[in-house]
């Protein structure tokens, strides 16, 4: 008789082996989440500190406002009317936005993108040759009661795709840490387990359910697709900054127009240009943009 499914020995690669990752490996097949520290993922502090110094400035750049990681921004903000995302219908005044398009930035970003541990632990959930990038993108984040509301947000990322969901991750993210994540801080609230569960968040049920993520600055949150997840509202003074790396399968489509819009030039200048082009599908044959099947001709 064949092994069952839950006698037959887990499939762990030789990198994974020699860098200790059987324990988030692990965490990951069991809650749909792990927080893997500096010393495993191995981003220095130096390279933190530099990814936080480039998103204050592109913050200003974007907003022309000062930021300051004790204080939040330094003058009033407000979104465009037209374009005010109203959260929650009481306090629209903005507390979060999105910076997009890292990858084109700076390197220091493009290296986050191969780190190759993150990028082992996601490829572990969606599959070693069909993972690409979906997006870049940084979460800024201060002090103010506008939120997801009541629900926290919770969602999954992989929401879009029809049910049923299989047990391989349609999308994977993560989530780098440049600052710390406490519960008042506005942490990750995710629910362990959830993404066994196949479907879309249920709710009120959700929300009790739902636990913070605490991990102290330099960590990377690494998260299944399906796995129900949202955020606390930032209860106290100063800044939570992130960085959110998104990762999906070959067939599903990506956030960010890499593939066809992404200077490949860039792709060059990190730290493994190879799993960059490669992530980033520059060789995929899907979407094509022209007749790329041979057409025969007479003889």
């Amino acid at each position: 008789m064949s092994e069952s499914l839950s006698q037959q020995p887990v499939r762990i690669s030789e990198f994974a082996r020699e860098r200790g990752l059987e324990p988030y490996l692990l965490q990951l097949e069991m809650d749909g989440l792990a927080v893997v520290p500096p010393d495993v993922h191995g981003v220095s502090m130096d390279r933190i500190d530099k990814l936080t110094e480039c998103l204050l400035a592109r913050a200003k750049e974007l907003t022309g406002c000062d930021f300051d990681l004790d204080q939040g921004p330094l003058q009033p903000l407000s979104f465009p009317k037209a374009t005010a995302p109203s959260l929650t219908a009481e306090d629209p005044a903005p507390s979060q936005f999105l910076i997009q398009q890292l990858g084109s930035l700076h390197r220091v970003f493009r290296d986050l993108a191969v780190n190759p541990v993150a990028v082992e632990l996601i490829r572990s959930m969606i599959g070693r040759q069909v993972t690409r990038f979906s997006s870049h993108n940084s979460f800024v984040k201060w002090q103010g009661e506008h939120g997801y509301g009541p629900s926290l947000g919770l969602h999954a990322d992989q929401n879009a795709m029809p049910l049923p969901w299989g047990r391989s991750a349609l999308t994977a993210n993560t989530n780098w840490c440049l600052t710390d994540y406490t519960k008042e801080g506005g942490a990750l609230a995710y629910v362990p387990g959830s993404h066994r569960f196949g479907s879309r968040p249920a709710f009120p049920a959700a929300v009790s359910q739902a636990r913070a993520v605490e991990a102290p600055r330099g960590s990377v949150i690494v998260f299944h697709g399906a796995t129900w997840h949202g955020a606390y509202p930032k209860l106290t003074p100063g800044m939570r900054i992130s960085i959110a790396n998104y990762y999906r399968h070959q067939m599903v489509t990506s956030q960010e127009d890499i593939q066809n819009h992404f200077d490949r030039a860039l792709a060059d200048d990190c730290t493994d240009p190879a799993l960059f082009r490669e992530l980033a599908g520059f060789s995929d044959t899907f979407p094509y943009q022209r007749q790329n099947q041979r057409v025969p001709t007479i003889a």
